[in-house]
């Protein structure tokens, strides 16, 4: 079956991985319909551990193989790995000004974006939709990356990428599920809105392998473009969320967790 999936087009492929990712975000919310709520400190370390992964990924698996990639080009190395990590961070940013969400924990007060009467929930819901466009990117690059055969990159790699974005998007289903149950809506409303948060992964996944298919010499910068988006999401949204409780050393313990368990499956399998 994995030699089977191997054989795929790497647009195929992505498609394939990014629904893997929304799937473990479905199974995440799905933790709803065993619980109604749960411990503060869990969730502030699942979150910190899902930022871990997600800032390893940026590195070892977008980062490191975009330098290499531009410096096999004759580029100079630190010019796409730049140019692209910041227009990442800025894209997410144009995002987070426009789409109007509501980080965990934030009073209404805080909601950000352009204003809305919409409701609690549908912003709890958008701030993780907003989690999940750069992850789709990483994996969606990764995989197209893979039609040009670069020594730099590799299919055990892609795929690595995109079992450790999937772990960390089991918490980022709870994250969105449990407090809209707390809410007050139904664990069958509450478990459908969690795993819908994820389904723009495989939209920006085929996106993002389908743009790098199409314009080759664009790869160093699309592999730095998805870091940035990442690092982005990580700083602004997902270790101030972790730490909001006081829970500082935990939520630290899990970003070091996320970061080695990352690290690990990129090293081993990549």
């Amino acid at each position: 079956m994995f030699e089977k999936f191997e054989q795929l087009s790497p647009v195929l492929q992505a498609l394939l991985a990014t629904l893997f990712t929304w799937g473990v975000t479905a199974l995440g919310a799905a933790a709803v319909f065993l619980a109604k709520d749960i411990s503060r400190k869990v969730l502030d370390f699942m979150l910190a551990f899902a930022g871990g992964v997600m800032i390893a990924a940026s590195f070892w698996s977008l980062l490191a193989p975009g330098i290499e990639m531009a410096e096999n080009q004759g580029k100079i190395a630190w010019i796409p790995a730049a140019v692209g990590f910041l227009l990442g961070g800025a894209f997410i940013r144009l995002i987070d000004v426009v789409l109007p969400h509501l980080h965990l924990g934030y009073p209404m007060s805080e909601a950000e974006g352009i204003h809305t009467h919409w409701r609690r929930a549908t912003l709890l819901v958008l701030a993780i939709t907003l989690h999940n466009i750069p992850e789709g990117l990483a994996v969606g690059v990764a995989f197209g990356a893979l039609k040009y055969g670069l020594t730099e990159t590799s299919f055990a790699a892609a795929c690595a990428l995109a079992v450790g974005i999937g772990i960390q998007n089991f918490p980022e289903g709870l994250a969105v599920s449990v407090p809209l149950r707390r809410l007050g809506l139904s664990r069958l409303k509450s478990f459908w809105y969690g795993q819908l948060s994820g389904v723009v992964e495989p939209v920006a996944g085929v996106i993002g392998a389908a743009a790098v298919i199409l314009v080759e010499p664009l790869l160093p910068y699309a592999l730095s473009f998805a870091a940035g988006a990442m690092i982005f999401v990580v700083v602004e949204e997902v270790i101030p969320e972790s730490q909001r409780e006081g829970n500082v050393d935990l939520a630290t313990t899990g970003v070091m967790v996320g970061f080695a368990v990352m690290m690990i499956l990129d090293v081993a399998l990549g």
